[in-house]
């Protein structure tokens, strides 16, 4: 088994090296210390190892380089015409309820549909920087709510994870703790597993993790989407995501219609 790790390991290195035009010599020399990186080559890895802006940022400095990418706040004049554009993308989504997410999940901006969903949840939840994982997951928030709640506990969980393998982000541990507390030993013990998602298929096996919630309306049934600005050349622009919730059944899609009609 280590053999296979070695090797997998070698394999890897030596895919790296040719992607970003260097001998596996050089490359195992940056790795362990022995030589050091030119700010393009630094630029070169992290592009082909697809780490996030932010921490492409912390490389360079720790490098002695300066940051490659700015990190302007939302509100900058400069960023208008990206909020505009997430606006047109939350309004044109409706029915469906969809809203706008920062890196840690903070909410940025919701549609009506959103809106409506969150009506119920106490005011204390949606003071301030508003966490929609928190909201949804909190015993007060729309955790009684979720008809899956075992199942869409662990997919959260499971995500989260992956965001905090991806970025390190300590504020995102911190929620992640929190949000443990709020879980059943069950569904713990099956985020630590892992959920079947998206992609995962076989008999009896489900390919996505729907989201199934009671309302006023009915009980609905929705399947998951995420957006990005591909061609975002900003920290901030790149860590936004449109998080949309479609219908998984013609129940749901009908009940919308009736959900949208009362929020406007």
């Amino acid at each position: 088994m280590l053999r296979g790790w070695r090797e997998h390991r070698r394999y890897r290195q030596m895919e790296l090296a040719l992607e970003v035009e260097i001998s596996t010599r050089h490359l195992s020399f940056i790795e362990n210390g022995r030589s050091r990186p030119s700010r393009e080559m630094i630029l070169r890895l992290a592009e082909f190892l697809d780490i996030p802006f932010r921490e492409q940022n912390d490389l360079l400095i720790a490098a002695g380089f300066a940051p490659e990418y700015g990190a302007r706040s939302l509100k900058d004049p400069s960023l208008s015409e990206v909020r505009r554009a997430v606006g047109l993308m939350l309004s044109s989504l409706e029915p469906c309820p969809a809203l706008a997410v920062d890196r840690r999940w903070n909410l940025v901006e919701a549609n009506r549909p959103a809106k409506a969903l969150l009506a119920g949840v106490p005011e204390e939840l949606l003071r301030g920087d508003v966490n929609v994982l928190r909201v949804s997951l909190h015993p007060r928030g729309l955790a009684p709510q979720i008809l899956n709640l075992s199942e869409w506990h662990a997919y959260v969980l499971g995500r989260l994870r992956r965001d905090i393998a991806i970025t390190g982000d300590r504020q995102l541990q911190v929620l992640l703790a929190e949000l443990e507390s709020y879980v059943s030993p069950n569904s713990r013990a099956r985020a630590a597993k892992g959920t079947a998602i998206a992609g995962e298929s076989g008999p009896g096996l489900p390919v996505l993790v729907p989201f199934r919630l009671r309302t006023p309306v009915g009980d609905l049934s929705f399947v998951s989407t995420t957006t990005v600005f591909g061609s975002a050349l900003d920290v901030t622009v790149s860590e936004l995501a449109i998080e949309s919730f479609l219908p998984a059944d013609e129940a749901t899609a009908e009940a919308l219609k009736t959900l949208i009609h009362g929020a406007s």
